[in-house]
């Protein structure tokens, strides 16, 4: 009986399974970071993404953050800021039109240490402003309004010395993280979960303020049908480059 309800489980599971519409996708990311220490405890949070779709040979997004950071003495570190970004159509599960979402960020991140592993969680709320647009008389997509959603994400990333015994200066070092993003409130479609994001990389650590990854980015899409599905194989470049004027000021 047991293993009958197995098999009834596993036919049902793999009939809604062929359901789905599950295409795989080429796509480059150029990704700088920076966070910027004005004082003690504040900081300014910058970030652009420049995101291509068939390696680099088309758009897929343009992405732009700026923030204000807040630093505890425990390393807990909190954010909140602005981010513009542009979609453009790409790939065989395309949007309609290029459109414009703005969006207001919060996020927390912690921050410890496990023998040589560096551990961060970071926990982020967003709250989407999405451009609609309709179709007007000489079938040109011209602006509607703006669709609000809301999203939750969050980020296990570990950060692992290979050179060294700890991240330090001149350090070649491994990172991995796994990040989900969940959406929730009014207006989400037959799926909460928006995608997954699976990564892992080689960095070189200059200095504490200068690093630069190159890596591999599993990025699992799932769109509001809950049908159409994206695994977009991403490769990715990642510069982060900090300035600390609080030290300018000792």
């Amino acid at each position: 009986m047991k293993l009958y309800s197995f098999l009834v489980a596993l036919v049902i599971f793999s009939f809604s399974f062929s359901q789905k519409e599950i295409v795989s996708q080429n796509d480059a990311w150029a990704i700088y970071f920076g966070n910027h220490k004005i004082c003690k405890n504040w900081g300014i949070h910058t970030e652009y993404q420049w995101r291509r779709s068939d390696y680099f040979n088309s758009w897929q997004q343009s992405l732009m953050r700026l923030g204000i950071d807040y630093y505890e003495k425990n390393g807990l570190q909190i954010t909140a800021g602005y981010g513009w970004i542009r979609s453009f159509p790409y790939g065989k599960q395309a949007i309609l039109y290029p459109n414009n979402e703005h969006r207001i960020w919060q996020q927390f991140i912690v921050k410890n240490n496990f023998t040589r592993f560096e551990i961060q969680h970071r926990y982020r709320l967003e709250q989407r402003f999405i451009e609609q647009k309709i179709m007007d008389s000489n079938s040109i997509y011209q602006h509607d309004h703006y669709n609000f959603r809301q999203r939750i994400r969050y980020r296990f990333l570990v950060n692992v010395p290979i050179n060294h015994k700890e991240m330090k200066d001149n350090t070649l070092y491994l990172s991995f993280y796994d990040e989900l993003f969940v959406g929730f409130g009014k207006g989400i479609g037959k799926n909460i979960v928006d995608q997954n994001r699976l990564y892992g990389a080689f960095g070189w650590k200059c200095n504490k303020n200068f690093n630069v990854q190159l890596g591999y980015l599993n990025q699992f899409i799932i769109k509001a049908d809950g049908i159409k599905m994206e695994r977009n194989h991403t490769l990715q470049i990642g510069i982060t480059y900090n300035l600390d004027f609080s030290e300018r000021k000792k």
